[in-house]
């Protein structure tokens, strides 16, 4: 299957929320990212991936951290909270960078999305019929009864299973280990 896009929240999915510094209006300025996903974004998106960001933030937070990190020019679209006006899991959220990136209902089950939240991430993907990795290299956030299309525990898994994807191989949902 090839995948029409691959989205990704911010929060503990590319930066790490507890380094993240915030200035005196409560906008994040700078944070530390996981270890190895910016190289990993920056591979993604030079085989060609349409990317997006999907996250519950303030546009100067969002806008920050891909700036430090030399990150902000790879993706094409972005749903951030404070601009669409409702939070993940709203189907807003959504809807708002696949129309961005104008990818049609039809075409949904092409998209993947990327985070660290069942209860935002997981179960607004899962409401729109997008594919979604739980990327669980933490437990920040407790369990919940929402299932991905699989869950990976570091960066190596994450692009792995993004293969696995695009070749049609995963077809329920799965902990990759």
């Amino acid at each position: 299957m090839e995948l029409a896009a691959i989205l990704f929240d911010l929060g503990d999915t590319l930066m790490i929320e507890e380094t993240e510094i915030r200035g005196t209006e409560g906008y994040g300025l700078s944070a530390d990212l996981i270890d190895g996903i910016g190289d990993a974004v920056r591979t993604l998106k030079a085989r060609g991936y349409r990317l997006g960001i999907v996250a519950d933030a303030h546009v100067e937070t969002v806008h920050n951290i891909l700036r430090q990190h030399d990150m902000d020019q790879l993706f094409d679209a972005f749903a951030i909270s404070e601009q669409v006006g409702v939070e993940k899991p709203d189907a807003r959220m959504f809807k708002c960078v696949l129309d961005a990136l104008k990818i049609l209902p039809q075409d949904y089950a092409r998209v993947v999305m990327v985070g660290n939240r069942l209860d935002r991430d997981v179960r607004g993907a899962n409401h729109l019929g997008l594919n979604s990795i739980h990327f669980c290299w933490n437990e920040r956030y407790p369990r919940t009864d929402d299932e991905p299309t699989c869950t990976v525990r570091s960066v190596q898994e994450l692009m792995d299973m993004i293969v696995r994807l695009e070749d049609g191989v995963v077809a329920t949902p799965e902990v990759f280990i």
